[in-house]
C-alpha cells in the first residue's frame, strides 16, 4: 500500500498528490511513469512522474479527471492509502547536451513538461517554456514553470490571460525572429503537438514529443499505444510505453495515432459516469 501524503487541487479538473514511493523517488528520471492501482479491483492506469522527492520518498503525479480510475483516485485524500504504484517505466528524455531548448506545453501535459523544463534549468540550459490552456480557469503550474524559465509565454485559447492564442502563435513568432533551439520539446494533446512540429519543421530544428496520451497498459502488451513512425522510407511499428514515450515529432503518423486514441472514447465517458454515480449515492 502507498500512502498519500499531499493532495492538491491545480484546477476543476485536474489534481496534484505526492505518494509516499521512495524506491520509485530515488530512480525516476524525467519523461519516465508509473502505473498505479487504487484499490485491488481497479484497473491499471500509467500516470507520468511529475516530479519527485526523494528526501522524504515521495514521487508526484498530476492527472485529469476524465474515467472511472481517476475520479475514484480524486477521492481520495492525503493520508489514504492507493493499492499499487509501479515504475519508473519508460525511457528518461533525453535532454544532456542542450543548450538552449524551447518547451511547449498544452493543458495538463504541463505536468509532463515540468520535470523537463526542471532537469534542463539545473543543468545550466537556456530555456523558453510556452505553456496554452483553453482558459484562464484551467491555468496550472504558471509560477514553477516561470522559476525555471528564462522567458516564459502563457497563451490560451479564448484570450482570458496571458496571450491571446494557441502556443504556435509564440512559437513561430520566436523562430522567424531568428531563435536558435537545440531543440523543441512538445507536450499535450495530439493536435497540438501535430502542429507544433509542422510550425517547427520548416526551420530544421529537431522536434521531440511525448506520446504519454495513447498509453493505456503501460507494458506493451495490450497494443492500445502502437505507433506508426515514418522513417527512411519505410513504416515502422513501436509502442509508446516501451519504445518511447519520447519520439522524434517529424516521423510520428498524428492522424493514425489520434484515431487510434477515441477509440476507447464512449467507453471512458460512460465509466467515469458511473464513478460518479457511485459516489453521488454513497
Amino acid at each position: 500500500m502507498y500512502k498519500i501524503v499531499r493532495k492538491k487541487p491545480l484546477n476543476p479538473t485536474v489534481t496534484q498528490m505526492d505518494i509516499e514511493a521512495p524506491l520509485v523517488a530515488n530512480k525516476a528520471l524525467p519523461g519516465q511513469f508509473i502505473i498505479l492501482r487504487v484499490d485491488a479491483d481497479g484497473e491499471r492506469i500509467p500516470l507520468t512522474v511529475a516530479g519527485t522527492n526523494k528526501e522524504d520518498g515521495t514521487v508526484r503525479i498530476i492527472f485529469q479527471i476524465v474515467g472511472a480510475t481517476t475520479e475514484i483516485l480524486n477521492h481520495k485524500e492525503a493520508g489514504e492509502y492507493i493499492e499499487d504504484f509501479a515504475g519508473p517505466l519508460g525511457k528518461p528524455s533525453e535532454i544532456e547536451g542542450r543548450k538552449k531548448v524551447c518547451i511547449v506545453g498544452g493543458g495538463v501535459g504541463c505536468a509532463i513538461a515540468l520535470p523537463l523544463a526542471q532537469a534542463l534549468h539545473a543543468q545550466g540550459t537556456e530555456v523558453v517554456s510556452i505553456i496554452g490552456f483553453r482558459t484562464k480557469d484551467l491555468l496550472i503550474l504558471e509560477d514553477e514553470f516561470g522559476a525555471c524559465s528564462d522567458k516564459l509565454i502563457v497563451m490560451t485559447d479564448d484570450g482570458s490571460y496571458g496571450r491571446h492564442g494557441n502556443v504556435t502563435v509564440p512559437l513561430k513568432e520566436l523562430l522567424e525572429a531568428g531563435e536558435k533551439f537545440d531543440e523543441v520539446i512538445a507536450i499535450g494533446p495530439l493536435i497540438m503537438m501535430k502542429f507544433t512540429v509542422l510550425t517547427v519543421k520548416p526551420f530544421g530544428i529537431p522536434c521531440t514529443i511525448s506520446m504519454n496520451p495513447i498509453m493505456i497498459d503501460g507494458t506493451g502488451m495490450c497494443g492500445g499505444c502502437r505507433l506508426t513512425l515514418h522513417r527512411d522510407g519505410k513504416k515502422i511499428t513501436q509502442f509508446a510505453c516501451v519504445d518511447g514515450p519520447d519520439f522524434n515529432g517529424y516521423e510520428v503518423d498524428f492522424d493514425e495515432a489520434m484515431s487510434r486514441s477515441r477509440t476507447y472514447f464512449d467507453f471512458e465517458r460512460k465509466a467515469h459516469e458511473e464513478a460518479c454515480n457511485l459516489f453521488k449515492n454513497a
